[in-house]
Parts: structure tokens; C-alpha cells; sequence
């Protein structure tokens, strides 16, 4: 399975002006579109024809469920088969497996080639897609309506004209594609030897001669003797967070600040997209988060699971979704804490504690609290911050740069696309 396209960049004009030859259209000229079944749990089996659902087209190693049932020819997607996914995870692919069912929120497109090519398609509907993505509602879960996506504008060149943009755009994006994973590639490594340098230092120490007593946790074997092992219940308060879409019917309400599991990265708060929430008056007290607050998240993919940084207080107030646990320390520091998370152990920890649901994860806050935090005497955990904060200083900044570039190398790409479907450049050969 292949994702065709991913446009990352700010919304643009649509159109400035349609070039010579070339005539407008909309999404649902182009051809038709067949909506999947919606299949229920218990249609599930381990046998019969896949079904292919939103989450196995943004992460292809998700599990397959089965039905070996009897649905209409209009249900099957066949290897080659171009789909978009309108729900959620809004993106064009391209289905390269075995004859699978079709998941409802998933459209199969039958291509009307004598108004457009497939390969050309595939291209265009990776824009369009993309443009009306400030059209969906929701935030996590985004959505697109048929009047939104059907009417949406598109404009066409001739066949012969396709053709050429449609390799046109093969050819350069696979140039940007193979710099984007060799830069996720350093990220990657850099992250992980992060990674290992903080493990070492929080499970270990500063002292290599240091005499060392069997941990009794399965996630790491030997500490320092003279350290010990508490559990984040005993040192913290885990407070969730305010749920989103409540139905408050004539009551009041005010919206806030609020932080998602998106501006929870990996040792630092994304501040450059803060959303708000609607509560109640009275609930702010609640769910406001202190200066000094650990943010950790509990669900999202499985990579985010957990990480978190400490808050600063700089928005004021803010409060916290409840998929992001608030953890108020109370006989820790709040950067020891934020150091031992981003540990090999910790990310162990809840890997093996969470409840996976095909690509998502989430962990329960009883789970969250029996997190073992490894402590060091007051002094020892100011040194190990301290030599850390000095070892990952490079390595940090060498991850910022990678992030840039890779964000750079995306907007180019989408750039090129945009420019290419939309006429603003003109593809010769």
C-alpha cells in the first residue's frame, strides 16, 4: 500500500487564474465513488477476504480482521485500486495487496479516464484532498462532508498534459522522498542515542564504580545500591483532563486554552497550535494546570504514548485534554521525573501496560501510577540533570535541524504538487 500524497503546508488560493487549454471541473466529475460497507465487530472472523479499514491505510502493519461473507462486487478492492479515506485519517493510497472488503468512511474510486488519467488522479486528488482539509470538522478525528468533497473545484489539462505532470511529479517527488527518509533516518538514530544516554545515566549513574543490588523489575536489572525504586503514585498526584464534545445544553460556558496530545512532544511543548476548549465556569479550577506540571500523554499513537514535558505556566489559564495526564509532583523534582520518562525503561513501561487498538495506544491512569521511578539521593538527581541537560545539548540542537529540514523538504513537495496541478508551472517533457 502506498500513500501518494501528504501535504503538510498553509492553505493557499485555490486558483489565480486557469491556464490556456485547460478547463475547470469538480471532485465528483471525476468519477465515481463507492463508500464502503459498514462492517460491525461482529462481522469480524479470521477467515474470508480482509477488511480494510481507515487505520490499516495510515499504518500498514495493523492487523487485518476477516469476513467470509457475501457482500456485493462493489464492496471488493482489487491491487491497484485508487482510495480515499474521508474520515479521520483524510489521504489518497493506492491499494497494493491481496482482494480485500472495503471499510465504510473509505472511498473506491472508478476512474472516469476519458476525463482523467489514473496516474494524474492520484496526484490531484493528493491536493484537493489536502485543500479541503481546513473544510473537515473535528480536530483529532477529522471528517469530510459529500457536499464539501463533491463540489470541491479541480482543473483539468489535456490527457497528453496529464501524462506529462503525472511523471513529472514521479520523478521529483521521489528526489524529496529519498532526502526525507534519509533525514528521518538521523532523526531516528539521534533520538536514540538520546535515549540511551539518559537510561544509562537514570538507571546507573554518574559513578562507573558505583556498587550496584538487583532491581527486582523486569524493566531494568541493576540500579545503584544505595538508590530506590517508588512508584509514581507515591510521588506524584495524577490529575486527568477536561473531555472534549459534552453536551451542556443552556448552561454558560466559557472557552480556555487547552493542551491536546499533539503539543506533547518528546522532552518540549509544541506551542505553535493552541486549541480551546468549551467548559464550564466552575470546572477551570478543576482541570487548570499549575506551573511546574508534568504533562504526559495517555493515548494517541503508539509512539507518543507517554512522553511529556513540564509546564512553564505561560498561558494562563490552560487546561489539559483527557487524553494528557497533569502529574503534580510533590517529593520529586518535576525535571527528574520529565528525565526518567524519556528513559529505554519508561518507554518499556508503557509499551507493555497500554491497551493497543490497531495503530492507537492509551494507558490507564491505575497503570500510570504504578509507573516505578528510579530515585537517587536529592544530590545525585541534580548532578545526573545537570550532565544531561550539558550531554543532549548537541544532540538536540542536531535533532531541531533535522526536524526543519524534514518539515522544509515536505513543504517543497507540497509546493511542487500544488504548482503542478494547478497550472502555476508549466511541465514540458
Amino acid at each position: 500500500m502506498t500513500l501518494i500524497g501528504s501535504l503538510v503546508t498553509k492553505n493557499q488560493p485555490i486558483f489565480q487564474k486557469i491556464p490556456l487549454g485547460w478547463r475547470a471541473s469538480q471532485v465528483k466529475y471525476l468519477g465515481r465513488y463507492i463508500n464502503g460497507y459498514a462492517f460491525k465487530p461482529e462481522d469480524w472472523s479470521h477467515e474470508g477476504k480482509p477488511i480494510l479499514r481507515i487505520q490499516n491505510l495510515s499504518n500498514p502493519n495493523a492487523s487485518l480482521n476477516r469476513y467470509q461473507g457475501v457482500l456485493p462486487e462493489a464492496y471488493i478492492i482489487r491491487n491497484g485500486d485508487i482510495l480515499i479515506s474521508w474520515s479521520a485519517s483524510l489521504g489518497v493510497f493506492q491499494w497494493t495487496g491481496e482482494d480485500a472488503w472495503l471499510n465504510q468512511h473509505i472511498f473506491k474510486v472508478d476512474i472516469h479516464k476519458s476525463l482523467v488519467r489514473p496516474d494524474y488522479f492520484r496526484w490531484l486528488a493528493s491536493w484537493f484532498i489536502y485543500e479541503m482539509a481546513h473544510k473537515a470538522h473535528g480536530s483529532t478525528m477529522q471528517h469530510l462532508t459529500w457536499d464539501a468533497f463533491g463540489s470541491f473545484p479541480v482543473l483539468l489539462p489535456s490527457l497528453e498534459e496529464q501524462r506529462k505532470i503525472a511523471n513529472y511529479l514521479d520523478r521529483e517527488t521521489a528526489k524529496i522522498d529519498t532526502l526525507i527518509s534519509a533525514r528521518e533516518r538521523l532523526l531516528d538514530l539521534l533520538t536514540e542515542k538520546r535515549r540511551a544516554l539518559i537510561t544509562h545515566a537514570v538507571t546507573r549513574g554518574l559513578n562507573p564504580d558505583v556498587c550496584l543490588q538487583n532491581s527486582s523489575f523486569e524493566f531494568f536489572k541493576y540500579i545503584p545500591e544505595h538508590w530506590e525504586v517508588i512508584n509514581l503514585k507515591f510521588l506524584t498526584e495524577v490529575r486527568t483532563g477536561v473531555t472534549k464534545g459534552r453536551n451542556f445544553g443552556n448552561r454558560e460556558t466559557v472557552l480556555v486554552p487547552y493542551f491536546r496530545v499533539a503539543n506533547v512532544q518528546d522532552g518540549y511543548l509544541d506551542l505553535s497550535d493552541i486549541a480551546q476548549i468549551e467548559v464550564l465556569p466552575e470546572e477551570i479550577s478543576s482541570f487548570k494546570l499549575e506551573k511546574g506540571d508534568v504533562l504526559m500523554n495517555e493515548g494517541g499513537d503508539a509512539d507518543k504514548l507517554g512522553r511529556g514535558a513540564v509546564w512553564d505556566g505561560s498561558i494562563d489559564p490552560c487546561l489539559h485534554q483527557n487524553h494528557v495526564f497533569a502529574v503534580r509532583c510533590h517529593n520529586i523534582e518535576p525535571d527528574w521525573l520529565t528525565t526518567v520518562i524519556g528513559s529505554h525503561y519508561a518507554k518499556a513501561y508503557f509499551e507493555s501496560r497500554s491497551k493497543q487498538s490497531t495503530n492507537l495506544a492509551s494507558i490507564s491512569t491505575t497503570n500510570m501510577k504504578e509507573l516505578p521511578i528510579v530515585v537517587p539521593p536529592p544530590d545525585e538527581r541534580k548532578a545526573i540533570i545537570e550532565y544531561l541537560k550539558e550531554a543532549t545539548l548537541k544532540l538536540d540542537r542536531l535533532c531541531s535541524v533535522a526536524r526543519s529540514t524534514i518539515e522544509l523538504l515536505h513543504e517543497r513537495r507540497t509546493a511542487l504538487i500544488t504548482a503542478a496541478v494547478t497550472g502555476q508551472i508549466k511541465v514540458t517533457a
